[in-house]
């Protein structure tokens, strides 16, 4: 049997309303992203109750959509620090053009080469060794399970891309929506299967 993850994006926030870089910044749920984290909730206890692990990033927008997805099937809630967002350092809260009227030499660097951090903050390249090392804990402690991951764009486009052994242009090329669904199979002998990507019907 593999291990399934089922990839859950949390709900809206104040800075994602506003297209602004949402890292390590603490921002709560909105109205809006309650009742996302809500009607997702149902959708996964639904179609998953065989679930037997739900964990989350420790940042509150995804802890909030964890709990609802934690209280319908009812499970507790595992916080894992690997799964949480890219640091965006000195672009936190800033949207897309002000940061690269903010540093215009690194901005477009960074769009290209994983391995730039920006100012102060984290590169995608440093992203990629923590939640990898994460998604292996995950592997070994629910072999053969069903488990609920809660997080972010960065870390759940980072595990769709180990699943498909892919390149660093996913991480720029793959649009995840607010509280949608991602799943991925993954076996014993090393190989994956995406099976679900960015699924959002069930939303209000």
């Amino acid at each position: 049997m593999p291990t399934r993850i089922v990839l859950l994006r949390h709900g809206q926030s104040p800075l994602s309303v506003e297209r602004r870089y949402s890292g390590r910044g603490n921002p709560d749920l909105t109205e809006l992203g309650e009742a996302q984290a809500a009607a997702a909730a149902t959708a996964v206890a639904a179609r998953y109750p065989e679930t037997a692990a739900v964990v989350s990033s420790p940042l509150s927008r995804a802890f909030a959509t964890a709990g609802a997805v934690g209280a319908a099937l009812g499970l507790p809630v595992e916080v894992d620090d690997g799964f949480i967002e890219t640091d965006f350092g000195a672009w936190e809260g800033l949207t897309f053009r002000e940061a690269a009227e903010r540093d215009p030499e690194v901005h477009p660097r960074w769009l290209g080469d994983p391995s730039v951090p920006p100012p102060e903050g984290e590169s995608f390249a440093d992203v990629e060794v923590r939640v990898s090392a994460a998604l292996s804990g995950l592997l070994e402690r629910y072999a053969g399970s069903t488990v609920v991951l809660v997080s972010h764009v960065t870390p759940i486009k980072t595990v769709l891309k180990l699943a498909l052994d892919a390149g660093p242009s996913l991480l720029f090329r793959l649009h995840l929506d607010l509280a949608c669904l991602s799943v991925v199979d993954f076996w014993s002998d090393g190989g994956a299967s995406v099976r679900l990507v960015n699924e959002t019907s069930y939303l209000p």
